[in-house]
């Protein structure tokens, strides 16, 4: 599976389907990765055109560009899901990147995308509802999935849920699809979009909340939105600052426990000032 790609992607941003005048320009930004979208996106009138336009651009896309292309298929109880798993498999021999599963709930049914994609082609179970949440273990560690995705909107409706602002009240969820991918040894999920576009205050707000609690990457709906989220993921110049200057000190201490600014540095701390320069 080439996990370059999407594994690190901080943003995967949605393009409608039906809209393929926009799949180019959705490439052409900084986004880790761009999901071709079949299901919320796109009217039911305009899906069989939308599988169209998603099979025709992923075709002619050289190798670099499918390997940063995602496709959201319709939810396995759709009555587009067939249709889109026939178009998976017209797609074997220049196939995405990887394929977005919404409402994911059952492993099987991830088997069954598996073997319609063709092996290499990795897997981005949405989860969107308590069964998928009941399920996020058995779903992390299904063959070929690569991260977790949450749906928090969609989630909220199958809850019966209305969080407020900070959404505090799915912090459950959130923490619980973090240790899920971690038990499982995939990358770090990805959570859910930030509907309101015209405010860059939120996005911020909401991808920093991600990252603190060991999410990945955020899903984005508009390109504006990709700027903003990867801001808040990379590291300030002062968190690379004490990075550096913990690792030199470090260096000093010969291995040994050490205090530096009035904290103990053991291997934690160093561990976390590497991974600090790495991003």
């Amino acid at each position: 599976m080439n996990t370059s790609a999407l594994g690190g992607a901080r943003s995967l941003l949605f393009v409608p389907g039906h809209r393929p005048e926009r799949f180019g320009k959705a490439l052409a930004t900084d986004a880790g990765g761009v999901i071709l979208d079949l299901e919320d996106a796109v009217a039911p009138q305009d899906k069989a055109a939308a599988r169209e336009h998603m099979r025709s651009f992923v075709q002619q896309a050289g190798p670099t560009q499918r390997a940063r292309l995602l496709v959201r298929i319709n939810p396995v109880d759709s009555p587009e899901h067939t249709g889109d798993l026939q178009a998976l498999r017209s797609l074997r021999d220049h196939p995405p990147g990887g394929v977005v599963l919404p409402k994911a709930s059952d492993a099987n049914n991830l088997a069954a995308v598996a073997a319609a994609a063709g092996s290499g082609v990795a897997l981005l179970p949405l989860i969107e509802s308590a069964e998928g949440w009941e399920q996020a273990d058995a779903l992390a560690r299904a063959p070929g999935v690569l991260r977790l995705v949450f749906g928090h909107l969609d989630f909220q409706l199958d809850m019966g849920m209305a969080a407020d602002e900070a959404q505090t009240e799915l912090m459950p969820v959130r923490l619980a699809l973090v240790a899920a991918s971690r038990r499982a040894g995939l990358a770090p999920p990805v959570d859910g979009v930030t509907p309101d576009v015209g405010n860059p205050v939120a996005c911020d707000t909401d991808t920093r909340r991600a990252l603190r609690l060991g999410f990945g990457g955020k899903l984005c709906i508009h390109p504006s939105q990709v700027a903003l989220v990867h801001a808040a993921f990379a590291p300030s110049a002062a968190e690379r600052e004490w990075a550096q200057r913990v690792l030199a000190a470090n260096q000093m201490a010969q291995g040994a426990v050490f205090q530096f600014e009035g904290r103990m540095v053991d291997a934690p701390v160093l561990a976390r000032a590497r991974q600090v320069l790495l991003s």
